[in-house]
């Protein structure tokens, strides 16, 4: 009996054990439970509030005096994340005066609630959208409020004034960071200098880099890259040789990207002052390169075909592109591309259909922008038959795209007193469901006007010009062999 009232104890304790064990864990799982529900209404009641200020925002009917008012009826509890979600919800859609005059009111209502990562936030935006009065507003609630700004919208600041032909305020707020409660330290120097290199002011940067270069002496190779860039902004091949230089003697090697600015530099001073020197002094930075034991890649030749494309030089457009070939550079497609557009518009369309079919070959497959800008060039010549068999090739190579080609395409066969061709291509398109720009009126003959080539006519003309020409120097020269002449006899 004893052992069996034993038993049954234990048991009993067992249980009460179990139960308080469930009880705990049911407690603490009405806990999570509520916690969660909070968190998920609290999540609601925040992007509801979000949506309904961005409505208010949003909506142009009007001024911001208006706009104001309507802010101070919201019932919303306001805080300084709000502020944030609100802005970058809001960016794409609403102007962006009322987006200041929100954030103006804001910082009324919250006062110090309102974060400086926030305030720095707001100054951040604005600065990317290129709003100096906007930019000069903030910055002096910044400073009258005491407030710190970071390096990173200093940056953001720097690099819009400077974009806006404002090279002297971003300077001038440079020199007053610490009112700002922002340190001279190495982010926001090489900060100022990238964003005057950027627009070309190298000699205003490396007067930074001065005055600083103790702040960023193990960011060197950066700062020099920038300074390069700025110079070769400016076409000036003296004072990027004395960067390279420069880079040279602090024991800083110039990687490709280096050497590949100043190249671009040389080229494009060569293609305003000596276009006869691009190919052999661009050719003798190459070697330097190999030199160094920096092989030139597709870019480096891209920059001298390009330069040479915008100067019409074939032969040593098409010279380049096999130099290339021979010295284990593969060409890609920009590289065909430049040669093709400079075949075309000189008028050899063969050698022109060769390049691209040569480039297929190689298995490079050109984006769309290749075939738009090339079928451009052709229709641009009058050769709309050469347009019609490169937009075959766009075809099989499946790319899409096609709207903008039949755009210009079909017009243009009709103008040219194709519109058989024209209602081809047109049924074609509806056919792919392509949606065109061009009205179907452009297929009327009675509505389109055709315009005749008067190309035999300028010729004749031009023809005309050149007798006339010589005549007129015939004319001039026979007075001077009769002087000549006269001379010689009264010397006699």
């Amino acid at each position: 009996m004893h052992a069996r009232h034993m038993f049954d104890e234990m048991s009993l304790r067992r249980c009460v054990s179990l139960l308080k064990l469930q009880w705990d864990s049911f407690i603490v799982q009405s806990f999570y439970m509520q916690h969660r529900v909070c968190s998920l209404h609290s999540t609601i009641d925040n992007r509801a509030s979000v949506i309904k200020l961005c409505e208010v925002i949003s909506c142009t009917i009007g001024g911001l005096d208006e706009l104001e008012s309507s802010l101070n009826k919201c019932t919303i509890s306001l805080t300084s994340s709000l502020v944030t979600q609100v802005i970058d919800s809001s960016k794409n859609e609403a102007p962006i005066r009322r987006l200041l005059r929100f954030f103006l009111w804001s910082l009324k209502k919250l006062n110090h609630d309102l974060e400086d990562e926030n305030f720095n936030y707001a100054i951040r935006f604005f600065a990317q959208k290129k709003d100096y009065t906007a930019i000069n507003i903030l910055l002096s609630n910044l400073k009258k409020a005491d407030r710190t700004m970071d390096g990173q919208t200093f940056g953001f600041v720097a690099e819009a004034l400077v974009r806006m032909d404002k090279e002297d305020e971003a300077l001038g707020l440079f020199k007053n960071l610490d009112k700002y409660k922002c340190p001279h330290d190495q982010f926001t120097v090489t900060a100022v200098i990238t964003a005057l290199c950027a627009k070309g002011h190298a000699k205003r940067a490396e007067g930074v880099v001065l005055h600083h270069k103790d702040k960023i002496s193990s960011t060197m190779s950066c700062i020099y890259r920038s300074l390069l860039y700025g110079w070769s902004i400016k076409k000036n091949t003296k004072e990027a040789r004395r960067i390279l230089k420069e880079m040279k003697s602090e024991g800083t090697m110039p990687d490709l990207f280096c050497y590949n600015t100043f190249l671009n530099c040389l080229c494009e001073q060569n293609l305003e002052k000596n276009p006869s020197g691009l190919v052999p002094e661009a050719l003798n930075v190459m070697m330097e390169m190999r030199s160094y034991k920096i092989a030139p890649n597709s870019i480096s030749y891209n920059i001298l075909l390009s330069c040479l494309g915008r100067t019409r030089r074939v032969k040593e457009s098409c010279t380049i592109l096999e130099t290339m070939k021979r010295s284990g550079c593969r060409p890609d497609c920009v590289s065909y591309f430049l040669v093709a557009r400079v075949l075309f518009l000189t008028g050899r369309f063969g050698k022109g259909r060769i390049i691209v079919d040569e480039m297929i070959e190689e298995g490079l497959i050109p984006d769309r922008k290749f075939y738009y800008d090339l079928i451009g060039v052709l229709c641009g010549v009058e050769r709309t038959n050469y347009a019609l068999e490169l937009f075959e090739k766009m075809k099989r190579s499946s790319l899409g795209g096609y709207g903008p080609v039949y755009d210009v395409l079909i017009p243009k066969l009709c103008r040219g007193g194709d519109f058989e061709l024209g209602r081809k291509l047109w049924e074609e398109a509806m056919a792919m469901g392509v949606m065109l720009s061009c009205s179907s009126e452009v297929l009327d003959p009675s509505i389109t006007k055709v315009f005749k080539p008067t190309r035999k006519i300028e010729n004749k003309i031009l023809e005309e010009c050149n007798r006339g020409e010589k005549q007129n120097k015939a004319a001039t020269e026979k007075p001077k062999e009769k002087r000549k002449k006269s001379k010689n006899l009264s010397w006699k």
